[in-house]
């Protein structure tokens, strides 16, 4: 991994937490750099950047708040990609990481491949978010 390939998952990180680009331009930004997919981990407040050969990148993310919920409740988690899908007033990316804690998610996986993201709860559950078209 290159050191402009680092810099942009950087900056995409910091621009998803201060709300400074959207999520479909933070795909592009980083399908642009030869990155596949990324995982956010709640828990252990990182966001790891995967490029196709397995080399990764993880950075510190921000601490959220909400204790993770033991309960995976995927109306509540599709409640806060619904919000952050139509940016409504008052949408933050670190107020969608509070909802998903709330609703039992511990952690998730963006493909770029797979266009769909993967939330998952403490105890394995899952619940798929295709990629609108």
């Amino acid at each position: 991994m290159n050191d402009s390939q680092k810099a942009t998952a950087q900056t995409c990180l910091t621009a998803a937490e201060t709300d400074a680009m959207a999520f479909p331009q933070i795909v592009g930004a980083l399908n642009e750099a030869g990155f596949e997919s990324y995982t956010v981990d709640l828990r252990r407040s990182t966001a790891t950047y995967f490029l196709p050969d397995g080399d990764r990148v993880e950075l510190a993310a921000h601490k959220i708040t909400t204790a993770i919920a033991d309960h995976f409740d995927a109306a509540k988690m599709q409640a806060a990609i619904r919000e952050a899908q139509q940016q409504v007033a008052g949408y933050t990316y670190k107020g969608f990481c509070e909802k998903a804690a709330a609703a039992g998610c511990a952690s998730y996986i963006v493909s770029f491949l797979g266009r769909r993201a993967l939330y998952i709860g403490r105890s394995g559950e899952t619940h798929t978010e295709h990629f609108p078209d």
